[in-house]
């Protein structure tokens, strides 16, 4: 998986924020977190939406019954750095693991991106969303 995302990293950053296979034209963004035992910067390419100037990410990992690790980072270090196109932005991320707030937020993802519905199909866990608003 790190070769994947060090792939998608490097075309995004060659291309100012846009990558192309099976996220051609979906946006993404890289999320730069402090590892929880490391604490060293991880950098992870995300899908995401926009929520009332927000943006929103799904710590899906696919469907896998664990959460991603860089969800496991921000829980513990939310302070995060986005790159957003050719913009990089320090953010706090929320997590919200429940609730018609967490499911609206994860329909929103599905009708981006329709592949997240499969997500939840594969795993009993409740897959949370994150909020990441720009400081």
């Amino acid at each position: 998986m790190a070769d994947f995302n060090t792939q998608i990293i490097e075309e995004f950053r060659a291309n100012a924020g846009k990558v192309g296979g099976p996220f051609d034209g979906h946006e993404l963004l890289l999320l730069t977190t402090v590892g929880a035992k490391s604490g060293q910067p991880r950098t992870s390419p995300v899908a995401f939406v926009r929520d009332s100037g927000d943006l929103v990410v799904i710590a899906s990992k696919a469907g896998a019954d664990s959460n991603p690790a860089w969800y496991t980072n921000l829980r513990v270090n939310p302070d995060v750095t986005l790159e957003v196109g050719t913009e990089t932005l320090h953010a706090t991320a929320t997590p919200v693991t429940e609730g018609p707030e967490r499911d609206r937020l994860y329909a929103a993802m599905v009708e981006e991106m329709p592949g997240f519905a499969d997500y939840e199909k594969k795993t009993d866990r409740v897959i949370p969303a994150v909020r990441l608003t720009p400081a």
